[in-house]
């Protein structure tokens, strides 16, 4: 039984491979079609390839020959439609298609003269109603190509519709119609005529804003809205609206949207709908570089302590060469999208190159964002021990302060500006109660050039400069270094810094850093980089600037780049190459 049952099975078996065999042997293959187009380039070329039936077709089984000779059949017609929309409605087309040495592959051959194009005599394009002078509207005829003597370009005359129809609802004009459109067209003399005629009817205004939440208090979440009741209607301001809400961590969603409009008060109501999110939040993240090698945090939200919208956060970090804890009260004050009060307690162990610093702090702050621009005007009460081995100094400090920063971009929905500006202003006094006088400034500046296709030159700089009479009592925690994976690569963290007479970096009064880094894109979300960094910490300006050169790799997550560099001191002897980690939202 055992032997023939299993000689059965093998037979099965064997027929079964066979079969599967046959099949694939039987399969048909696809198309092999190779099409060539002359004698037009770009858009025209590429509408070509679109309209032609040989181009859908390559994705198909193998093609029998009366298949090929019907797809033959329509090159000509199919050619025509594409460069129609582009203004040429006489083009002479010539096409061959002759089998490959199987047999059962093609070369399609298709050669285009497009021949005189079709001109616009006259473009007569009016905009009438009440507000046909707005700007909004003014701007879209500006910029159309639809000019007299101009080639007729189909897709531009479309285009110049649907601008007209999409900026009047999005600008309030909900009764805005064509009064005539009409594209009229001579082939034989090669001629066309564009008529728009588009009546904007009245601009609508906001309406009442319905308000569905139990979260915080109306009058506060009226505070966030972008438009006031009365003001022309904007979509953009209710778009704002949604990102300022969304922003604001009190809502799990949002909605904001228009209702259906008054025609005869010449109102859109507005319905916003929120839901609230969870109040308390932990967040946890670990992560490593080569300035502070392993390093965690811990943090925890209270996202609404009450109605009025006020926020706590708890933060505690650690690293190889810094630890700290802080707590922060966040307070909405005017325009609560825009605009904070802050109160942080915070205690953090830093190790400064040959010094370590321990500061408790104390710090209010109010935080305005006045256009394209954010502002914090703070003031830090700091109690600051620095050790450096063989001595400790304890120093009480008064510092209020300012910073501004360009805002990132994207900030409640604006397309600002794409670079990083940082400047802040800060000092002590012994008028305030301090132990010393000294005013600082802190500037940076960082821009990436998309200078070609695939490639990017960024461009990086760090300055600042203290004012001091007694430089030895500002303490370590408040003077400048350089060196690491942000500053100049090649040397070690904080490495860049002034020396003492026992030999120990002890930080300096002034910092020049600066950056040239070339990117260049490759496949699968990397990037090359080349750069050379340089740059010190000094107390005297004409004191020696550090170099360095080096290559880098980049790979680009959904939140952040992760870079790995391998940079060379050039201004040292005998220094080896040093790697450097970091995670940066850059390139």
């Amino acid at each position: 039984m055992q032997g023939p049952f299993r000689e059965s099975l093998t037979a099965v078996a064997a027929r079964s491979l066979l079969l599967v065999l046959c099949l694939l042997a039987a399969a048909p293959a696809r198309a092999d079609i190779d099409i060539e187009v002359n004698g037009v380039e770009g858009d025209l070329r590429d509408n070509v390839l679109a309209y032609l039936s040989f181009e859908r077709y390559k994705t198909r089984d193998r093609l029998r020959i009366d298949t090929i000779e019907r797809l033959h059949e329509r090159v000509e017609r199919e050619v025509r439609s594409a460069l129609r929309p582009f203004g040429y409605y006489d083009p002479t087309v010539r096409s061959s298609v002759e089998a490959r040495d199987n047999g059962e592959d093609w070369r399609v051959r298709i050669d285009i003269e497009p021949g005189k194009p079709v001109l616009l005599a006259a473009a007569d394009i009016r905009i009438t109603g009440p507000r046909a002078e707005d700007p909004v509207f003014r701007d879209l005829l500006a910029a159309s190509p639809l000019r007299p003597g101009g080639r007729l370009d189909h897709a531009a005359y479309e285009k110049l519709k649907s601008d007209l129809q999409r900026t009047a609802a999005s600008y309030g004009y909900l009764d805005a119609r064509f009064l005539q459109h009409e594209l009229l067209v001579d082939p034989p003399n090669h001629t066309a005529t564009a008529h728009i005629a588009f009546e904007t009817g009245e601009r609508y205004r906001f309406g009442a804003t319905e308000i569905a939440q139990d979260v915080i208090r109306p009058e506060l979440m009226r505070k966030y809205l972008r438009y006031r009741e009365g003001q022309p209607y904007d979509a953009t301001e209710l778009l704002r609206t949604q990102f300022a809400l969304d922003d604001s961590q009190y809502f799990a969603s949002v909605e904001v949207l228009p209702q259906q409009r008054d025609k005869d008060k010449l109102t859109v109501p507005i319905r916003i709908s929120a839901t609230a999110n969870r109040r308390s939040r932990w967040s946890f993240g670990v992560g490593y570089a080569t300035d502070t090698e392993a390093r965690g945090t811990i943090s925890w939200d209270n996202r609404v302590v009450n109605s009025y919208g006020h926020r706590f956060r708890a933060e505690f970090k650690l690293a190889q060469v810094s630890q700290k804890i802080s707590g922060r009260y966040i307070w909405p004050i005017g325009d609560p999208a825009l605009e904070k009060l802050e109160f942080e307690g915070t205690w953090e162990h830093q190790v400064l190159a040959d010094l370590d610093t321990y500061n408790t702090e104390a710090r209010a702050s109010i935080t305005r964002v006045p256009r394209r621009w954010q502002r914090v005007y703070y003031t830090r009460l700091v109690n600051a021990i620095t050790e450096d081995g063989s001595s400790r100094t304890e120093t009480w400090l008064a510092i209020p302060g300012i910073r501004f920063a360009s805002v990132p971009k994207g900030y409640l929905g604006e397309p600002l500006f794409g670079r990083q500006l940082y400047a802040e202003l800060r000092g002590s006094s012994t008028g305030l109660g301090a132990d010393t006088d000294y005013l600082q400034l802190l500037a940076s500046a960082e821009r990436v050039f998309d200078v070609a296709r695939a490639w990017h030159l960024l461009l990086r700089a760090e300055f600042g400069t203290t004012w001091a009479d007694d430089f030895n009592g500002v303490p370590g925690s408040e003077r400048f270094f350089a060196g690491g994976d942000r500053s100049v690569r090649g040397f070690g963290f904080n490495e860049l810094s002034p020396v003492d007479g026992n030999g120990e970096k002890t930080g300096g009064r002034h910092l020049a850093v600066g950056t040239v880094e070339v990117i260049r894109d490759l496949p699968k979300n990397l990037g090359i980089a080349v750069f050379v960094d340089g740059g010190n910490a000094f107390n005297k300006f004409g004191d020696k600037l550090e170099y360095s050169a080096g290559v880098g790799l980049r790979f680009r997550l959904p939140i952040a780049t992760v870079g790995f560099d391998i940079a060379q001191a050039l201004s040292v002897d005998g220094a080896s190459p040093r790697l450097h980690v970091n995670f940066s939202p850059k390139l």
